[in-house]
């Protein structure tokens, strides 16, 4: 168990993250001492290329052989080719790429080799964030909670308020910032909500070659499939108390379930079962959000913003209009984390992961010259 130390020096850290959406790398720099958020730095978006992504794609699921490691020689030479570009960084937080996450199972596979980067960068890295977690009985994820506790309090919240991140994954975050702490019983809970951006993007590179549904136009075109939608609610996962997490791949029903929907209702209909499923995880939080924070590219969806509007009974806004940079809020936690690593603060509580007790993973890789 960890005992959380008090404040010490601001860190100019540089965080790193690569979702499973496959897009590209986000890079961010924060100043922090590991508890309260100083100032955001600059930012940059590295794209992968097609075949960058097709390599990728291959090796989702794999934990270990040639798939995992060609996936490591592209996820380590992007995130290269992006760090270098930042100057007078005192640390590096890097997520790599989750190739599999079985929490209940086998546990979670990120790949990318910290120590590596710290090399070519010449700077002390933090990676491998998640096994100590999942070796203390918790799920791994979400790991962002800790940081929007920071955020919450950045901006000047005084109600509980929900941070909603729609990567490939959909996961919620509720922040009391009313605590003093993330630690303390109350401030968190968290969890994936279910799917989000990942599937309907293999659909749409699957039918039409698109890597995203781009303003949410296919949607907008199509009309959702209801009886889909409530096979869909069915699934068992919903109805589990938080925390719990999900790998990226957990639905393969959804294809099957609008696989002889044309593509503007099938893109309708997988759009509105990550609003229903967002809205399925918000009966869990424990009082309701005054409002709800949206991050991540489904923020940039329309159709799926004005769902998540008509079936959530709060406001539901973008994280910008809280001063946020939802493009960089995942980079932006890795920073942060890094940080509270470095320092030997917790990064993930009971009520975020389901771990057993306070625990602060990741690993500090220095360089050698």
């Amino acid at each position: 168990m960890m005992k959380a130390k008090s404040g010490g020096a601001v860190v100019r850290a540089l965080g790193a993250m690569s979702g499973t959406s496959l897009d590209g790398v986000d890079a961010a720099v924060v100043e922090t001492d590991g508890v309260a958020i100083q100032s955001f730095g600059e930012s940059a978006y590295r794209a992968y290329s097609r075949e960058e992504q097709q390599v990728l794609e291959a090796a989702l699921g794999h934990w270990s052989g040639v798939e995992a490691e060609a996936a490591a020689a592209v996820i380590e030479a992007a995130h290269a080719e992006v760090l270098r570009g930042f100057s007078d960084a005192g640390l590096v937080g890097f997520h790599g790429q989750t190739l599999a996450h079985e929490p209940r199972g086998r546990g979670t596979c990120q790949v990318g080799d910290g120590q590596a980067l710290a090399e070519t960068l010449g700077v002390p890295v933090v990676w491998d964030f998640r096994t100590a977690d999942v070796e203390l009985g918790g799920e791994g994820a979400p790991l962002a909670p800790f940081f929007h506790f920071a955020c919450a309090k950045w901006f000047g919240a005084t109600e509980p308020v929900a941070f909603l991140n729609l990567g490939g994954v959909g996961n919620l975050t509720w922040v009391d910032p009313r605590k003093g702490a993330p630690e303390e019983d109350g401030a968190l809970l968290a969890f994936d909500t279910g799917p989000a951006n990942a599937p309907l993007n293999d659909l749409l590179r699957l039918r039409r070659g698109m890597n995203f549904d781009e303003g949410g136009k296919v949607a907008a075109a199509g009309t959702v499939a209801t009886g889909a939608l409530e096979l869909f609610l069915q699934e068992a996962y919903f109805s589990r108390i938080p925390p719990k997490s999900l790998d990226r791949n957990d639905f393969p029903e959804m294809m099957d379930l609008v696989r002889e929907l044309s593509d503007e209702d099938a893109a309708a209909t997988m759009t509105a079962m990550c609003a229903a499923s967002v809205a399925q995880g918000m009966a869990h939080c424990p009082t309701p959000p005054s409002k709800v924070l949206v991050t991540g590219g489904g923020r940039h969806n329309p159709v799926l913003m004005e769902m998540l509007r008509v079936s959530l009974e709060c406001p539901v806004v973008p994280v910008e209009d809280v001063g946020l940079d939802g493009d960089m809020l995942e980079a932006q936690a890795f920073a942060y984390l890094a940080v509270r690593v470095a320092r030997g603060l917790p990064t993930s509580c009971p009520a975020t992961t389901g771990v057993m007790a306070l625990v602060g993973g990741g690993t500090v890789s220095e360089p050698s010259r």
